[in-house]
């Protein structure tokens, strides 16, 4: 008779889900039932998409001190995240399942962020009013957001993460290997930057490709979806809302008087388990 006592003697691991909004993906931990377990070195393990899972960011859900619902974000370098408006809206499906609701409010480091579901499978969430002021962004120095001194005149927009958006003739033609880290880490981020290269189709259509802070090119950048809309705009090339074309398909950009709504699918992948022994090699 087969002995299958390892195995269902096996110490229970940590669940997590797999989740993407335009192949933007994460990693999923709900911790409101127990403490966070997410560090620095858990995360870069994690995001090592040979040896861990792989992903764009970590988020984790928890509860905060006063019953809120709140969720962090984590970059696969093992650094923080203020703000990942793609990850919300998949947070937001997730527990809009769970709960009935229609609505939700979601506190993040970027804020307190209202979702809703849109209807035909999409969320739309407020990712705030941007950061048009030089400290908020943050960059080094005072000077002109809309004109940075740097080659190809960027501009310069805040939302929850720094964002330096190029206007180019065509986004496709960007090396963004090579461009990406050198203006990543430019002095004149303190904290580092993500970058986009965006190119103007019409008035309600622009075309963007982002290198994210942390070391790589994704299929979507919700926030950074979100900066070139308000680069563009402030620029008045784009109007207010517009559809911006990533990667990984489009969002709905729509920059109100309340902050700035982005609205996109979601999908959930998989579910699974990390075994304890990983979780153990990685303590």
């Amino acid at each position: 008779m087969k002995d299958d006592s390892r195995i269902t003697s096996r110490p229970r691991g940590l669940r997590f889900l797999k989740m993407h909004g335009l192949g933007n993906d994460f990693v999923v931990i709900d911790a409101r039932k127990g403490d966070d377990p997410v560090t620095p070195a858990l995360a870069r393990a994690l995001g090592d998409r040979h040896r861990g899972i792989g992903f764009d960011q970590l988020v984790v859900i928890r509860v905060g001190a006063a019953g809120e619902t709140r969720i962090d974000f984590w970059n696969s370098d093992g650094s923080r995240a203020a703000a990942c408006g793609n990850a919300t809206r998949c947070v937001a499906r997730l527990l809009m399942n769970e709960t009935g609701a229609t609505a939700l409010e979601l506190v993040t480091g970027r804020g307190v962020l209202r979702a809703e579901d849109a209807g035909e499978g999409l969320v739309r969430v407020n990712m705030g009013l941007p950061q048009l002021d030089w400290q908020s962004v943050p960059l080094a120095r005072e000077m002109e957001l809309d004109n940075l001194p740097l080659p190809g005149r960027p501009g310069a927009a805040g939302m929850g993460n720094p964002h330096c958006v190029f206007v180019v003739p065509d986004a496709e033609a960007v090396d963004l290997e090579r461009e990406g880290p050198r203006f990543e880490h430019d002095p004149l981020f303190p904290e580092r930057t993500n970058v986009e290269f965006v190119q103007v189709i019409d008035r309600e259509t622009i075309r963007m490709r982002v290198w994210e802070r942390g070391g790589m090119i994704t299929q979507a950048c919700g926030s950074g979806a979100c900066a070139s809309a308000v680069v563009t705009a402030r620029r008045g090339l784009t109007e207010h809302a517009v559809t911006v074309i990533l990667d990984g398909g489009p969002l709905h950009i729509d920059w109100r008087e309340d902050g700035v709504w982005m609205t996109g699918p979601t999908a959930l992948v998989f579910e699974g388990e990390l075994d304890a022994a990983f979780l153990e090699a990685v303590a």
